[in-house]
């Protein structure tokens, strides 16, 4: 299993574009994908799940990734971190 933290620094924090950015890329991948959230933990690959997580600006999530190709996800989900969602 693959992980990392990130403090969402969006000013819309994970609503409907941002959101449905992470759910696309995160689609792409075999790897089961979690977001978590305090003790809140969601597929991050379903779209409802991430909205329902309620994540704002400022507040910091954990994203997990386990299977086959969990380098690649994590890598991937770190990058659209980076780049700004």
């Amino acid at each position: 299993m693959k992980e990392f933290s990130v403090t969402v620094n969006s000013a819309t924090g994970l609503h409907a574009r941002p959101a449905s950015q992470l759910v696309s890329e995160a689609s792409k991948f075999k790897s089961d994908i979690k977001l978590n959230k305090g003790d809140v933990s969601v597929n991050g690959k379903s779209i409802m799940g991430v909205l329902g997580l309620g994540v704002l600006t400022g507040d910091t999530i954990r994203i997990t990734a386990e299977g086959t190709d969990e380098h690649e996800a994590v890598n991937a989900l770190e990058a659209l971190f980076e780049a700004g969602l």
